[in-house]
């Protein structure tokens, strides 16, 4: 897969309606987990929530989660996990990048 592959999913274009349809979730529930900071729809200029491949992919696992008895607060500190993991994978990569570039007199990626 490209890196390309992945942006499709990202993208915040799902009503909460066709997101309800999909996983099985009732909107209030789809809102609760937003409230719980469990997802993080965005808003249009009206205040249309619009949702994610990636944020559908979420609740299915947090539905699996809640199922299997977890809470919600253990399941918001399991993504904050995931984040910080990423964001330090990033870093890490973003050093070794500079430390080759330096190493080897490329210049500086934007």
């Amino acid at each position: 897969m490209s890196g390309n592959d992945h942006s499709y999913k990202e993208k915040k274009v799902i009503s909460i309606g066709t997101v309800s349809e999909i996983t099985g979730l009732s909107e209030r529930q789809i809102r609760y987990y937003e409230e719980r900071k469990l997802i993080f729809p965005e808003r249009t200029k009206k205040g249309t929530r619009k949702y994610s491949f990636n944020d559908v992919e979420q609740l299915m696992e947090i539905i699996e989660k809640m199922e299997d008895g977890v809470q919600t607060h253990e399941i918001r500190k399991d993504i904050l996990k995931k984040e910080r993991k990423l964001d330090e994978r990033a870093l890490r990569n973003s050093m070794i990048q500079g430390q080759l570039n330096a190493r080897f007199g490329f210049p500086k990626s934007p």
